[in-house]
């Protein structure tokens, strides 16, 4: 249970009853008063551990009544006097506590729930009653997007994140680890890629202009039920893998845009390197220098047009083509070909896999 709650209505209520009050737990120590000197100290009054009910009762000084008790959870607030009015006082300071105390322990549930459905922690057939305990609609439609830190300050980004879903019925926002932060969010049916795109954009350009933090954001896809969360989850935690792999300069990366790349980082390695082993010649990939990997690079940016990747790099035409055939010589694939072309592009994308010793999940 959250002390700061207690104190900031502790403190609103002290400017209208003008008398000290305070909440003690169930080790009879002030977790909130208005009297901030008490505060973490032991409220010294055997009264409180031995009284019991639902009506006020006197000890030393102070009316005290109970609140909040379930289980070890129990709670105690007190007013300082012992008259009628300290009495009416402490039943309802009472009432408010117990309805902030059931707010907060049915969003911590909540919370709790939903990061139990995106680890796998919690059976599929208990999702739907827990839900329907939970008052949680079960058939809403939500998406995981997973926030991974790169760069760490004194800020608490968590609570960055959450201000910018304020909507906490809808919206969830779930620490996975230490750089890994899982925002669920409830989305209008039929919304596209290019939407959640720029919602991970804003969330990380937040971070990165006005708190200096480096971050990324994986998108995973869109389920229409709260059992298909986990893999909306391991959707997310997937595009940020492959991305790590393919797309490093990338910090939005969206599952349903990852392409042949989410084939490839899921091919087991000794198939890869068989591949490769067919295809070129031994270490022809790695003869190539810098220069003409970028040539091709710009060659396939400009769909295999020689006169156009000519033009841009400001080549002359045959100069492109003696290039061409260097790469032809080199690795027996003529990439003014289109099937040579693919079967070098995916070769690229293998290599650069091998190379990265993926993390696996």
């Amino acid at each position: 249970m959250s002390n700061r709650l207690f104190q900031g209505v502790v403190n609103q209520m002290y400017d209208v009853i003008g008398q000290t009050i305070g909440v003690i737990d169930q080790n009879d120590i002030v977790v909130a008063c208005s009297d901030s000197t008490k505060v973490g100290k032991t409220h010294d009054i055997e009264a409180i551990t031995v009284a019991s009910g639902n009506e006020p009762f006197v000890g030393g000084h102070c009316t005290y009544m109970h609140f909040g008790s379930v289980g070890e959870d129990t709670f105690t607030v007190f007013v300082d006097g012992i008259d009628s009015d300290s009495a009416k006082y402490a039943k309802m300071l009472s009432v408010s506590f117990k309805n902030i105390k059931l707010y907060y322990d049915e969003k911590y549930d909540r919370q709790n729930f939903i990061k139990n459905i995106l680890l796998n922690n919690i059976f599929q057939g208990d999702i739907y009653l827990k839900a329907r305990e939970l008052h949680f609609s079960n058939d809403e439609t939500r998406v995981v997007l997973l926030v991974r830190l790169l760069s760490k300050n004194d800020i608490s980004v968590y609570d960055i994140i959450g201000n910018l879903f304020p909507d906490k019925a809808k919206d969830f926002i779930i620490n996975i680890s230490d750089t890994d932060i899982a925002i669920v969010k409830q989305v209008e049916p039929g919304t596209d890629s290019p939407t959640l795109e720029n919602l991970a954009k804003s969330i990380v350009d937040t971070l990165a202009t006005e708190f200096f933090t480096h971050a990324v954001c994986g998108i995973g896809t869109v389920v229409k039920t709260l059992k298909d969360l986990s893999l909306s989850f391991r959707d997310a935690q997937l595009a940020l893998e492959v991305g790590k792999v393919f797309d490093t300069e990338k910090s939005i990366i969206s599952y349903d845009n990852l392409g042949i790349a989410r084939l490839i980082y899921q091919l087991p390695t000794t198939l890869c390197e068989t591949f490769l082993a067919e295809v070129f010649k031994k270490g022809s990939l790695d003869s190539l220098d810098q220069e003409t990997l970028f040539t091709i690079q710009k060659f396939f940016e400009n769909n295999l047009n020689v006169s156009e990747t000519s033009r841009k790099l400001f080549l002359h035409r045959n100069t492109l083509v003696y290039r061409l055939e260097k790469i032809k010589k080199l690795t027996g694939l003529d990439l003014r070909e289109f099937d040579h072309a693919i079967i070098y592009k995916i070769a690229l994308m293998v290599q650069k896999y091998l190379k990265s010793n993926p993390t696996k999940f």
